[in-house]
């Protein structure tokens, strides 16, 4: 899910439980405008970290432990990445995205584009 800066989700996808975090999040903020790019150690990727270079943004992404070569973190910046925490836990309140009500995938992303919607409005 990408969010911006006050917490509101501006593109989200559905993917499988086994699939990776990382390979996920380049079509994410493809063509979104950015200063700042947040994200969890489990986005550290290379192919990632170029993809935000490449948007003239600052990733802040916290480096994966097996990682040889560390890059730097600013730890101002990463403080606000509680946003994103933020912005799950308001969907959740949401009783059909917290249970998935829904059978079918196309279903449930439709639940939570209305959620999603919702938030924007408040």
């Amino acid at each position: 899910m990408a969010v911006r800066g006050l917490g509101c989700p501006v593109r989200f996808s559905l993917t499988a439980g086994h699939r990776g975090d990382a390979p996920q999040a380049a079509p994410l903020i493809e063509g979104l405008a950015a200063d700042v790019v947040m994200a969890d150690t489990a986005y550290d990727s290379d192919h990632l970290r170029q993809k935000i270079a490449e948007k003239g943004a600052l990733a802040v992404i916290p480096n994966n432990p097996s990682r040889a070569l560390k890059h730097p973190l600013d730890a101002h910046h990463y403080a606000q990445r509680h946003l994103v925490e933020c912005c799950f836990s308001r969907l959740k309140q949401f009783r059909r995205v917290a249970t998935r009500f829904e059978k079918t995938a196309r279903n449930y992303l439709a639940i939570i584009t209305l959620a999603a919607i919702v938030l924007w409005l408040r």
